[in-house]
C-alpha cells in the first residue's frame, strides 16, 4: 500500500479553468425581487401556447438552484455551499473531467464492470481510461488498484461506483477511505443507489478528505428521472469551482419548482416507495433462485439484481426472447466478471409477475 499523501485537490484544476471569469447575468448581480424584469430579453407577456391558468416559464429560472442545493444539505447535514445540482448526476461527471483533466494528456481510472457513462464522458473529453478490474466478489482490488496509481502520475480522477451498478454491492467503506488517503487526484464516489440501503454511505468522509466527491441522483429513489437532477457534494472550493464552469441556466424552471415540491413534502411518501421496493426485491430474489435456469442471484443494495445464468443458457438470446414477450432488462454478459448475466430493476409485483412467467415459460 503506498503511504498516505498530503494533498490540496485544487493544486489540479486546470489553469484556465481558475483563471475563468464565469458567465454572470443581472440576477448574480442583485439579492431579493423587483417589481420590473427587463435585463435578461424575456418576453413580458407570457408563455405562449399554455393555457392562460397555467403556470408561466417565461422567465429565467435560479441560475444557482438555490432552494434546492440548501434543502438537500439539510438533508445530509451539509451547507448548501457544499452542494452542486446539476442536469442529471452525469453533468458533474463531464465537468470534474472538464475541470481537472487535459484532453490527450491526463487520465482517469474506473473500476469494471462499472457504470459505462465514466467511459462515454472520458472518450468526449478525450482521456484515456485506465481499467482495475473488481475481485471477483465485485470487491475493489486494492493492490493492482495502488500499483496503477503509484506508477501512472497523470491519473487525475478515480471513479467508484458504490452501490456499483451493474452489481448492485456497496463497496467496503475501508477501502475508499484507503483510496481517499493514497490517491492525490480526485475520486469520485457515484452514490446513485445509496438509498435504497441503510448501510454506510461516503458523505461522512467528506470532512476529512478535501479529495472527495460525492454525486447522487433524484432520479432513482424520488422517481424524478424526467427531470434530470443531479447532485454533487465536496467541499465549498471544490462546489465553487464546479458553479464556476457549469452552463448558466443548467437546471430549467420546471425541474426546479418540481424537485422542490418532493424535498419539501415528499421525504416520507419517497420512503415508503423505498420500503415497497425493497420488499419486492426480497419477493424477486426468492422467486429466481428457484428457476432452473438462474445460476445465482448476486447480493445487491440497489433497487435491481444482476443473475447469472446456467451454463446452458446464453443470456443475450434470453435477452432477446424477454423483448418478444414485452419484457425489457439489460444484458450485461459483455461488462467484465459480468458473463451471462442480466441485469434487472426492480418493479411492481406486477411487473415482477410478469417477468416470472416470462423467465418460466423459456425453453433451453
Amino acid at each position: 500500500m503506498i503511504k498516505p499523501v498530503n494533498k490540496n485537490p485544487l493544486q489540479w484544476v486546470l489553469p484556465h479553468v481558475l483563471n475563468l471569469k464565469p458567465y454572470s447575468s443581472a440576477r448574480d448581480e442583485f439579492s431579493g425581487l423587483a417589481d420590473v424584469y427587463l435585463d435578461a430579453n424575456e418576453n413580458a407577456y407570457g408563455s405562449a401556447g399554455l393555457p392562460k391558468d397555467a403556470k408561466q416559464w417565461h422567465r429565467y429560472p435560479d441560475p444557482h438552484a438555490l432552494e434546492i442545493r440548501h434543502l438537500v444539505g439539510k438533508m445530509v447535514g451539509l451547507d448548501a455551499a457544499q452542494v452542486f445540482v446539476g442536469n442529471g448526476s452525469d453533468e458533474a461527471i463531464d465537468l470534474l473531467m472538464r475541470v481537472f483533466c487535459t484532453p490527450g494528456q491526463h487520465k482517469i481510472v474506473v473500476m469494471p464492470p462499472t457504470y459505462g457513462m465514466y467511459l462515454v464522458s472520458a472518450g468526449i473529453n478525450n482521456l484515456e481510461v485506465l481499467s482495475v478490474p473488481l475481485r471477483p466478489d465485485f470487491q475493489i482490488d486494492m493492490p493492482a488498484l495502488a500499483a496503477v496509481l503509484s506508477s501512472k502520475p497523470m491519473v487525475r480522477l478515480l471513479f467508484v461506483c458504490s452501490p456499483n451498478n451493474p452489481t448492485g454491492n456497496l463497496m467496503d467503506g475501508r477501502d475508499l477511505k484507503d483510496i481517499c488517503n493514497i490517491f492525490e487526484g480526485i475520486v469520485v464516489v457515484d452514490e446513485a443507489y445509496i438509498d435504497f440501503t441503510d448501510r454506510q454511505n461516503a458523505i461522512s468522509l467528506l470532512a476529512e478528505h478535501p479529495n472527495l466527491v460525492v454525486i447522487r441522483t433524484m432520479s432513482k429513489a424520488w422517481g424524478l428521472a424526467a427531470l434530470r437532477i443531479g447532485m454533487a457534494f465536496a467541499s465549498a472550493d471544490m462546489v465553487a469551482i464546479l458553479q464556476k464552469v457549469k452552463p448558466p441556466y443548467n437546471l430549467s424552471g420546471p425541474a426546479q419548482a418540481l424537485a422542490l415540491e418532493a424535498l419539501t413534502t415528499g421525504q416520507d411518501a419517497k420512503n415508503e416507495v423505498v420500503r415497497r421496493l425493497n420488499h419486492q426485491h426480497l419477493l424477486l430474489r426468492e422467486q429466481l433462485v428457484q428457476l432452473p435456469i438462474v445460476a445465482e442471484v448476486y447480493p445487491t443494495d440497489a433497487n435491481f439484481v444482476l443473475v447469472r445464468f446456467g451454463s446452458d443458457i446464453i443470456a443475450s438470446e434470453l435477452y432477446v426472447r424477454l423483448l418478444g414477450q414485452g419484457v425489457v432488462v439489460r444484458d450485461r454478459s459483455s461488462q467484465s466478471g459480468c458473463a451471462n448475466c442480466l441485469r434487472i430493476t426492480i418493479g411492481t409485483e406486477a411487473e415482477n409477475q410478469k417477468l416470472i412467467v416470462a423467465l418460466l415459460s423459456y425453453q433451453v
